[in-house]
């Protein structure tokens, strides 16, 4: 089957690497070295899904009609991204795997005349450098919309013949759901320290708490119904939030180890090495930007926001101490 996967970084390649695998006819869009480096050397897979090179057709934008798309840009990069393959994928499937809330809404408004499926990546994936991408921990992509149609069930074949794959009635609380995941990545962000060694740092680790805990509570007064996902469900995180705070840091304990042992920088580390603009505003900052439309705040979410693009400006990672003093008390 013709497949194309529009954006071949950390989860992009991982998931055309394995579509290669299992023999599909792969194209992928990528940029600068990253683009240079697989037209040369194929896209580099390894770790728990183990080892394949593969030799896949690599462009800026794509060059022909697949039969079904995957979409794993950056959510601040979607909407340009689909419009500069618009001609291809009208009238086809498209997965858009992307953190946040506004995947699914953002690609209907740009392809109004395909079926579009909502995809969360549950694995993590490392971008080490141009072409070559590990999987740190493995996991599966959970698929979904309002509906589940043909086109969910579609999708969901293709891709489960080739790596794990779940779908869900509930994409919306899945969306929620993996936000609350999410919140790990400012911090690494930050600090420039792995998942694993925030979490092992009391005092970030009770910020992190602190902002899982807000993040919950946004999603309660937004009236969202968190949907089952990595051992969260919605009675589990409700419980959380209303926690005390020394109880609740079990909860990102109980994620570092699932985490395993291999550092675990999160994606929006990733970007901050790498020099690229991070995706923080819609991760922590859609929680912000939720709870003014609840009618709440999100101050510690908000405050983490501000951190992350103060890091992206200088390229100065701040120490746990700087963190602590610059988060909202409560």
């Amino acid at each position: 089957m013709r497949i194309a996967v529009i954006g071949a970084g950390a989860v992009g390649g991982t998931i055309a690497a394995l579509l290669d695998r299992g023999g599909h006819d792969v194209e992928v869009t990528a940029r600068g070295d990253n683009l240079e480096a697989i037209r040369a050397n194929g896209l580099a897979l390894s770790g728990a899904w183990g080892d394949h090179v593969a030799r896949v057709e690599a462009n800026e934008r794509l060059t022909r009609a697949p039969q079904l798309a995957v979409v794993a840009t950056k959510a601040l990069d979607a909407a340009s991204a689909l419009r500069d393959n618009a001609e291809w994928l009208r009238g086809i499937p498209v997965v858009v795997v992307q953190n946040g809330l506004h995947a699914v809404t953002t690609a209907r408004r740009v392809l109004r005349h395909s079926d579009i499926v909502g995809g969360l990546a549950l694995f993590a994936a490392s971008y080490l450098s141009p072409a070559v991408v590990a999987v740190t921990t493995d996991g599966s992509t959970c698929l979904g919309n309002e509906r589940n149609g043909l086109e969910v069930r579609y999708a969901a074949d293709v891709l489960g013949a080739v790596m794990p794959v779940t779908t869900t009635l509930n994409f919306a609380g899945a969306q929620w759901s993996k936000l609350i995941v999410n919140q790990i990545n400012a911090l690494p962000a930050i600090t420039g320290l792995s998942a694993q060694d925030t979490i092992a740092d009391r005092s970030l680790r009770r910020v992190l708490t602190r902002s899982m805990r807000e993040a919950v509570r946004v999603g309660i007064a937004s009236d969202i119904r968190f949907a089952k996902l990595q051992g969260l469900s919605n009675g589990a995180l409700r419980l959380f939030g209303a926690l005390p705070l020394w109880i609740g840091q079990v909860l990102p304990l109980v994620m570092k180890w699932r985490m395993g042992s291999t550092p675990n920088p999160g994606s929006t580390l990733q970007s901050i090495r790498r020099g690229q603009k991070t995706e923080i505003d819609y991760l922590n900052g859609a929680i912000a930007d939720a709870a003014l439309a609840a009618g709440t705040s999100a101050p510690v979410n908000a405050a983490l926001v501000a951190l992350v693009h103060e890091v992206e400006g200088t390229g100065v990672f701040l120490t746990p101490e700087q963190v602590v003093a610059r988060i909202p008390a409560g």
